[in-house]
């Protein structure tokens, strides 16, 4: 960058140089020094949200994960571009940041990675709300529920072996030894509950779609109407289906000592071990809506639920984005309007 200087401030500048005073200032008004001081400044991140894709633009068109934050949070906010992430930046005067960090593991987290490190945030103090679709086993949820992580687990780490080589109906999989550290990871029970009480009762969209199609399960949870509830998120790069694979999720989760699986998806995992090890897991909450079932219904094969003839899918994906956001945009905007309340950590909850 270069600068021009006036006459004045050159001589100020020689005097500052040759008697080495500490703090002298050009004498232009205002002072270039304190208006670059004033752009260095971090953003101070109250609440950052982190989608995974978006399907078209940020908004005007069909909405993806981030469309309905966008439009509710960072309409008038400049993209911030950030070497090494996928998506710029966004923020907006009230201290809400988000992004578009990518599908997976991998891309979900060196997105992540490259924002937290990224000077132009401070995030000491920052909420991180991990925000997007998943499946459900029918079991325990159905079609435009929202869900709070309790336990993010990782799917993948571990030794797996096709069943015809193992015991009969014995699972096919063992954790390695060494991925104790970030193959599972307990969010902050207060926050989770926090975030579960205010939000437990805030109405949801369903679709008619959605409602016809739930008929087909015979799971008393996969028949309800869409609601707000706590479980475990499974996250792995590999798109599990069916009800093997769903005993296999469920098998891991208490492998591992968490509750039950209610959520698979892709990254949150990897994006907590990105925080864990640059500022903790205790500002972590895992959201997501379910937009499928984690297989078909007994009367079809997994490969016919996963490749559905026109006029057989679910629905309802509309309706579940725009629930994720009105759940998820209640806890921000209560962190938000408390913040002196919040800033310290979870406040005590009556």
């Amino acid at each position: 960058m270069r600068f021009r200087f006036t006459a004045s401030a050159q001589v100020a500048a020689v005097a500052c140089a040759t008697v080495l005073l500490a703090g002298c200032a050009s004498t232009d008004r205002p002072s270039q020094a304190a208006s670059a001081a004033q752009q260095a400044q971090p953003v101070q991140v109250k609440v950052f949200v982190a989608a995974m894709f978006e399907i078209g633009q940020n908004t005007g068109d069909r909405a993806g994960e981030f469309q309905h934050w966008y439009e509710r949070y960072f309409r008038n906010a400049q993209p911030i571009a950030v070497a090494g992430a996928l998506n710029p930046v966004y923020c907006n005067t009230d201290g809400v940041c988000g992004s578009v960090l990518g599908m997976g593991k991998v891309n979900s987290s060196a997105s992540m990675q490259a924002i937290v490190l990224n000077p132009q945030f401070n995030f000491d103090k920052a909420y991180y709300v991990i925000s997007g679709v998943a499946g459900t086993p029918p079991s325990r949820g159905t079609i435009g529920d929202v869900t709070w992580g309790s336990w993010l687990v990782d799917y993948d780490l571990g030794h797996r072996w096709a069943p015809e080589e193992g015991q009969p109906g014995a699972p096919v999989f063992v954790p390695r030894k060494g991925y104790e550290d970030y193959r599972r990871f307990a969010l902050n029970p207060a926050l989770v509950q926090a975030a579960y009480a205010m939000t437990r009762a805030v109405p949801l969209q369903d679709s008619e779609s959605a409602q016809r199609y739930r008929m087909r399960y015979p799971d008393a949870a996969a028949r309800k109407a869409p609601s707000v509830h706590v479980g475990t998120h499974i996250t792995g790069d590999t798109f599990f289906h069916g009800p093997g694979l769903s005993r296999e999720a469920q098998y891991i989760a208490k492998l591992y000592g968490a509750d039950d699986y209610v959520a698979t998806e892709m990254e949150a995992a990897a994006i907590a071990l990105v925080l864990k090890r640059t500022h903790g897991t205790d500002r972590i909450l895992s959201l997501r809506g379910s937009v499928n079932f984690d297989q078909g219904n007994p009367k079809e094969t997994t490969q016919a639920h996963l490749d559905p003839k026109p006029g057989e899918t679910a629905g309802g994906f509309a309706e579940t984005v725009a629930n994720v956001a009105v759940v998820g945009s209640t806890f921000v905007d209560t962190v938000v309007k408390n913040w002196p309340q919040w800033q310290n950590g979870v406040p005590a909850q009556r």
